[in-house]
């Protein structure tokens, strides 16, 4: 979408102002279209989660490094959630919902639907064995 709207901006300028024709537009499209699919796949490729005893751990992030322990006292549910291009992908995410005020879920993206389905179960089996001390 950004690549679109990118391309068509410069377009119109070169065309329309600079009278270039549709090259420039036709190129930061093609540029803004790379940058974005490399940033997609970088932020894909830094997704890291575990599954431990007391709570789950998640890691992301390209430029800013950013690491989430959610302990299972604090899981109050679990979705799956599946968006159009999830779909066609065949992929889905897994969105834990936890207690708290600031940032209360937390989502791994990217999963399988069979994935998902399976951490799912297991956080819940999980969540419902804490035994109600705080991790934190």
């Amino acid at each position: 979408m950004v690549a679109a709207v990118v391309g068509t901006i410069i377009g119109a300028i070169s065309v329309f102002a600079l009278e270039w024709g549709p090259v420039p537009g036709v190129g930061a499209f093609l540029l803004a279209l790379l940058v974005g699919v490399g940033h997609a796949l970088a932020l894909y490729r830094t997704w890291e989660y575990r599954v431990r005893e007391d709570a789950l751990y998640l890691q992301r992030g390209v430029i800013t490094h950013v690491k989430t322990v959610v302990p299972f006292v604090r899981v109050q549910h679990i979705d799956t959630s599946r968006g159009p291009i999830d779909r066609l992908l065949g992929l889905s995410s897994l969105v834990v919902y936890t207690a708290g005020s600031r940032g209360a879920d937390v989502t791994v993206p990217g999963l399988t639907q069979s994935d998902a389905a399976d951490l799912q179960e297991r956080l819940k089996v999980l969540a419902k064995d804490s035994n109600g001390d705080d991790a934190v």
